[in-house]
């Protein structure tokens, strides 16, 4: 059965998380398979924040292999510390990036996008994965993005 995600229009950008993670909890909690929750956090924030491109990036062997996403076509396979994705999973950190144009070694999937926060997915220790998203501004993404992405990606461990 599917889900409505519904956030006030009004609510500034730290009101929509907090009213976005406890339905997104709810939703997740009552699904076990990795693969449907990851597309489902994708869509929800999408049209929560319409951000140009949301996606997840997963570890498989040696390099990240693209999962679900909502956006344009994007890059299949990034290696451990090649582009923003690679970096934050080979630092183990949320990165920030104001103006992707300025990151060394950028990875240009499109074009159009020009800032970008990618949040470590971690299970039992490990890094298995990625959560990206992408802006068709610069400077979208700060500090309360982080916090609470990275409080939305712990509902997948």
């Amino acid at each position: 059965m599917a889900e409505t995600i519904y956030i006030r229009p009004e609510a500034d950008k730290e009101e929509k998380y907090k009213e976005l993670i406890p339905q997104l909890r709810a939703l997740v909690e009552t699904e076990k398979d990795e693969v449907a929750n990851m597309a489902n956090l994708a869509a929800a924030l999408r049209q929560t924040f319409g951000f140009f491109w949301v996606g997840f990036y997963r570890v498989v062997e040696e390099e990240l292999i693209l999962g679900p996403f909502q956006g344009p076509v994007a890059c299949t396979r990034i290696r451990q510390g090649k582009g923003v994705c690679g970096t934050a999973w080979a630092e183990g950190r949320t990165l920030v990036v104001a103006d992707v144009e300025q990151f060394p070694g950028h990875i240009a999937c499109s074009a159009e996008s020009k800032s970008e926060i990618v949040v470590p997915i971690r299970r039992k220790g490990q890094i298995v994965g990625v959560l990206d998203i992408d802006s068709d501004t610069l400077c979208t993404f700060d500090a309360i993005d982080a916090t609470y992405l990275e409080e939305i990606v712990r509902l997948l461990s």
